[in-house]
């Protein structure tokens, strides 16, 4: 409840249960199919967008309204939310319409303009939904509703009020409506840049300043095919090695980016089937070139360029564990899609796995800096690049994309941060209620090959251009942020009686509720008057 402070000329201090007429819906059976047939419109909490509510996505008969609870509120009623995902959500009936048991509805008074009533529970929305009851999804109720207490002007002054909150919003509206439009810009200009840097267009200068120094995009994958064949006859051999009788008990150390990663202990815990040294190294897969058919429908590259799968380009490409791991309050943290946001990992809710769990994993389960997450299921096609160093495990609804020392990590951050990339993972995502691209698909996208220098031309560039962007775009939420403060500022203001000036010839409040109030009472005696003989046998 809000504390009570001096009240401005005029006004007083009531109920919203003294200021309008207070009830709710009710959902006829959705078993008996006709009763949402009707003419009568039924409106859910889902429905209270806008101020004004004009139609409704429901209708019902008057057998459905004789047979539940639901009821028909007039037009400039008031409703508002009480409970669930839509709590607090609020709209002025702009027809005659019932609605759900969810939804508290006010029929305001003469004491009470409906709009002064509807920008009020909106500036009292968030203390009302504080004031709910419940755990971890607060409800509303109506005697919550009812003893809601009000500060009440004068009903000129209530017009006054509406209509200076209506002339401040839209100029807060039209500001607002220029900022999310810049927003939209930001994005589409985003996917520009990076469209202009894939297909050449952003380093055409720089590679026409340093066309004797490039390598070819075919000689780089000749070399990268040459790199991976000798990486794989060197892991073949330790695997073959750690199988002999002489050799160590402990696993030999994995060569993952030029790095080692150091041998498990004897006393380390019993590897899970897919951990170090359990799996015999995999031979690479030659994959077939790309057909003239397939060429034709991409985008046409500079001469040095060149078209290849993204599994060509990588050292390794997987998912996370299958296996639902055992939770633990701390230890490792378990990175799960909801933990992606922002092309960023967020440590700051994370789930956590033990430190013998995470050792028992195999070393492509474990991310190192310069790898790519990629979001696989649900909301599929967000890369992350890991730029930190950092120990943690990650879900299987996330691919793991470790690419080859001649490619440049960033450059592929981008290459799959991409419109064209994400189309082909949609083209392949698979699933009706949740799509999700196949690691098989993931490893056939075709991301256009250009020397390792113009790879780490191009990731400079975009990074300093997108860099900018994301300022501006900082730049447009903060100012965004500022005018839902400022909006509130100003219903504040109009509720303490700061908005618009008071004029002492208004009636005051307390005067037309004291008058109401005496008009109700007559005519509750007079219905309850006896009726004369004569009268009955009129």
């Amino acid at each position: 409840m809000r504390a009570e402070s001096i009240l401005p000329l005029g006004w007083c201090c009531t109920s919203l249960e003294k200021i309008a007429s207070w009830g709710s819906g009710g959902t006829p059976s959705r078993n008996v199919a006709r009763y949402f047939q009707g003419s009568i419109p039924w409106i859910k909490t889902g429905e209270l967008e806008n101020k004004f509510i004009r139609e409704a996505e429901e209708h019902i008969t008057e057998e459905a309204l004789n047979n539940s609870s639901a009821k028909i509120f007039p037009k400039g009623s008031v409703g508002i939310a009480m409970y669930g995902a839509t709590i607090g959500k609020l709209s002025i009936w702009g027809i005659d319409a019932s609605t759900n048991q969810a939804c508290a509805v006010g029929i305001p008074s003469k004491v009470i303009n409906n709009e002064f009533l509807y920008y009020f529970l909106l500036a009292e929305r968030q203390n009302l939904i504080k004031a709910g009851k419940g755990g971890a999804q607060p409800n509303l109720s109506q005697g919550v509703i009812k003893e809601w207490p009000i500060s009440l002007p004068p009903l000129p002054e209530q017009h006054r009020i509406v209509a200076k909150i209506e002339e401040l919003f839209s100029e807060l509206d039209k500001g607002i409506e220029n900022l999310k439009t810049a927003r939209a810009q930001l994005k589409v200009y985003r996917q520009a840049l990076l469209k202009h840097a894939f297909e050449g267009k952003l380093t055409a200068q720089w590679r026409a300043e340093n066309q004797d120094k490039l390598e070819t995009a075919d000689a780089l994958l000749k070399r990268i095919q040459q790199e991976r064949a000798q990486r794989y006859q060197q892991q073949f051999a330790d695997w073959e090695n750690s199988k002999s009788p002489s050799a160590p008990s402990q696993a030999l150390p994995l060569l993952q980016r030029g790095k080692t990663i150091s041998a498990a202990t004897s006393s380390s815990p019993p590897l899970k089937k897919g951990g170090r040294g359990d799996l015999k190294p995999k031979a690479p897969k030659s994959l077939p070139p790309l057909t003239a058919e397939e060429l034709a429908e991409l985008p046409e590259l500079p001469e040095e360029w060149g078209w290849v799968r993204l599994d060509e380009v990588s050292e390794k490409i997987t998912d996370g564990d299958h296996q639902a791991p055992p939770q633990t309050t701390e230890g490792i943290p378990f990175i799960t899609i909801s933990d992606i946001k922002n092309q960023r990992i967020d440590f700051s809710d994370t789930r956590y796995v033990s430190k013998s769990y995470f050792d028992g994993l195999s070393e492509m389960r474990k991310p190192v800096k310069d790898d790519i997450l990629y979001t696989v299921t649900g909301s599929f096609g967000i890369p992350c690049l890991i730029d930190f160093e950092r120990d943690f495990c990650f879900q299987r609804h996330i691919g793991l994309i470790r690419s080859c020392k001649s490619i440049s990590n960033k450059f592929l951050f981008y290459v799959l941060s991409s419109r064209h990339v994400y189309g082909q993972a949609a083209s392949v995502a698979t699933g009706t209620a949740q799509k999700t691209v196949p690691l098989g698909g993931l490893r056939m996208f075709k991301i256009p090959l250009t020397s390792l220098e113009e790879q780490q031309q191009i990731a400079s560039e975009l990074e300093a251009r997108l860099s900018e962007a994301d300022q501006l775009e900082l730049t447009i939420t903060t100012s965004l942020q500022q005018a839902e403060a400022l909006r509130q500022s100003i219903l504040k203001k109009a509720f303490s009686g700061q908005l618009v000036p008071q004029d002492p010839h208004d009636e005051p409040a307390s005067k037309l509720l004291a008058r109401i109030k005496a008009e109700k009472m007559l005519h509750t005696h007079e219905s309850k008057k006896p009726i004369s003989r004569s009268k009955r046998n009129e």
